[in-house]
């Protein structure tokens, strides 16, 4: 694979982030209107996890490469203070919004409400700092990961990072259609009030 371990975990995080931009903006569409589109919001819910674990991954990577003293790391520099502090904030409310949500198709009705309000609530939360991060790597995301999906050949390793994210997506489809058989026994047992 051609350039340094810097530039290769760039690409693929950026890369990621094209996958995520695309994903997320569906299920954005489908927040509009939960209600009538449970079905699609559950199966693209479920669709971005593994994607959001090699994002995930891929910048924690880095972090750990870069507080461990690797020299091309620490020559690349870390990310901007405000990005360091919201890093964590942002991993935190993805992994609880993203936990809550699965949870709310598994639990038992007893607990629909209180992880109802905790997924809207981290939803809300989430919004906030993500617009914050994406807007703050959206140029760096379609300078480094948009060649990695748009034309024939993207820069080198475009391959393996392809396969790993549409790899990724598979596990995702798979993850999606487990959980649809859930929405069922989701929408009888709970009130009016939590189903979206």
């Amino acid at each position: 694979m051609a350039g340094t371990g810097v530039e290769r975990n760039e690409r693929l995080t950026a890369s990621t982030a094209v996958v995520l931009f695309v994903l997320l903006a569906v299920e954005g569409v489908t927040v509009l209107s939960v209600r009538s589109l449970l079905r699609p919001h559950v199966f693209v819910g479920m669709l971005l996890i593994p994607p959001v674990v090699v994002k995930i991954g891929s910048t924690l990577y880095r972090f750990v490469r870069y507080y461990t003293g690797a020299p091309e790391y620490r020559r690349k520099g870390p990310p901007a203070w405000l990005l360091r502090v919201l890093g964590p904030a942002v991993v935190v409310l993805t992994v609880v919004m993203f936990g809550s949500g699965v949870a709310l198709l598994l639990a038992p009705a007893g607990w629909h409400d209180r992880l109802f309000t905790l997924h809207k609530l981290s939803f809300i939360l989430w919004f906030v700092v993500t617009a914050v991060h994406v807007l703050a790597h959206l140029g760096e995301t379609v300078r480094l990961g948009l060649p990695d999906w748009v034309g024939r050949r993207g820069p080198g390793g475009v391959g393996l990072r392809r396969g790993l994210l549409v790899a990724s997506l598979l596990v995702g489809v798979g993850l999606g259609a487990l959980l649809l058989g859930r929405i069922g026994p989701y929408l009888t047992s709970v009130p009016a009030h939590l189903k979206g």
